[in-house]
């Protein structure tokens, strides 16, 4: 199904109060099939590039199928998720993020503020962050970013450690040839945003959304209303709860589909691409009754790429509409308005989120 505005024309934040969504069918939002984007032959590749195109402009959101990740490195990131999760809390807190200088670690509920518009909310659900692993001497390790930095690892399970970096490689190389998949559908050569990610600002997050008892208070739902600041998330999900809002302000379903992943872009694409790709507000509720847990791998861009106004993105009739940035600052300041455990004198930066 197509939507007859592009969702980046809909009123944001129309109303949260009304926690409810419509059960549309999975049509409403468009699967990809990726078969086609790892095939030597450049039609194919374009023929993938062109409906992820479509999806990015119309919806901002899509399932990939045929993406290469097996079932069982899935599964085995769920795995070592729900024994950390599993864990006493005081167990889980030697690793949290105020004990790094960098933004990896744990974070419980109540640490994580998505939706910036409501106020008094907080979101409920802990998770844990992972980042680039980089070596010691290189250069931008040493940026003194909170997005540069060596992991914090939990050492329960035992394989916790070796099971994710496998993981996050998989899911690394996906984003890569999302990355190409994307400068084909810009009439972009193919290999545009290769020097752009060779240290990505790339985070994976397990996230643990515990039971809540109904009915719920809208300002504390498992994630609220917000658009994701990097280029782009591939999130695996083990049940329903995410949620979409349309061009309408409508709040549509995003359930999982076996076999697949969903992907939605991101502010930074957004601002890269002068909102011809489309940064779609979504929320996470969990009304299972029992705990759900999601994988998303956010994929930003490398620390000193600047998001300008790509040349494919603007002419005469559509000028640039946002000034150009350091991914890497825009990055720091979105973390530091979001998460409550960083320092309060940081949020000075936060001006640059919604300055154009």
């Amino acid at each position: 199904m197509e939507h007859s505005l592009p969702l980046q024309t809909q009123t944001k934040y129309l109303d949260r109060t009304d926690l409810s969504a419509q059960a549309a069918n999975f049509d409403s939002i468009p699967i990809i099939d990726m078969d086609g984007l790892f095939s030597e032959h450049l039609s194919d590749r374009q023929q993938v590039a062109k409906a992820l195109g479509d999806a990015c402009r119309n919806v901002g959101f899509f399932y990939i199928i045929n993406h290469r990740v097996s079932s069982a490195q899935i599964a085995e990131a769920y795995r070592v998720a729900k024994a950390f999760f599993s864990l006493p809390l005081q167990d889980k807190l030697r690793y949290h993020l105020s004990q790094s200088e960098h933004h990896r670690g744990y974070f419980g509920v109540g640490d994580l503020r998505a939706d910036l518009h409501e106020q008094e909310s907080f979101d409920v659900l802990e998770g844990y962050e992972i980042g680039l692993e980089l070596t010691d001497d290189d250069r931008a390790h040493l940026s003194n970013s909170i997005v540069y930095g060596p992991n914090v690892w939990s050492t329960q399970p035992p394989d916790f450690k070796t099971v994710l970096c496998t993981y996050f490689d998989t899911m690394l190389s996906l984003g890569r040839s999302l990355f190409r998949g994307f400068a084909l559908a810009l009439d972009l050569p193919e290999n545009y945003f290769d020097d752009k990610i060779t240290r990505p600002m790339a985070q994976l997050s397990l996230m643990h959304y515990p039971p809540q008892q109904l009915p719920l208070n809208p300002k504390q739902i498992g994630v609220g209303a917000h658009t994701d600041y990097e280029c782009f998330a591939i999130l695996n999900q083990d049940a329903a709860g995410l949620q979409a809002q349309n061009n309408l302000g409508q709040w549509i379903e995003v359930p999982p589909i076996p076999g697949s992943f969903v992907v939605n872009i991101g502010d930074s694409m957004a601002r890269w691409t002068n909102d011809l790709f489309a940064a779609t507000i979504h929320r996470v509720i969990n009304v299972t009754g029992t705990s759900r847990f999601s994988i998303p791998f956010f994929f930003g861009p490398n620390h000193d790429a600047m998001l300008a106004c790509l040349e494919s993105c603007h002419g005469a009739e559509r000028p640039p509409k946002y000034a150009p940035i350091q991914a890497g600052e825009w990055t720091a300041a979105n973390l530091s308005a979001v998460y409550t455990y960083i320092n309060p004198s940081q949020k000075d930066a936060t001006h640059l989120i919604s300055s154009p």
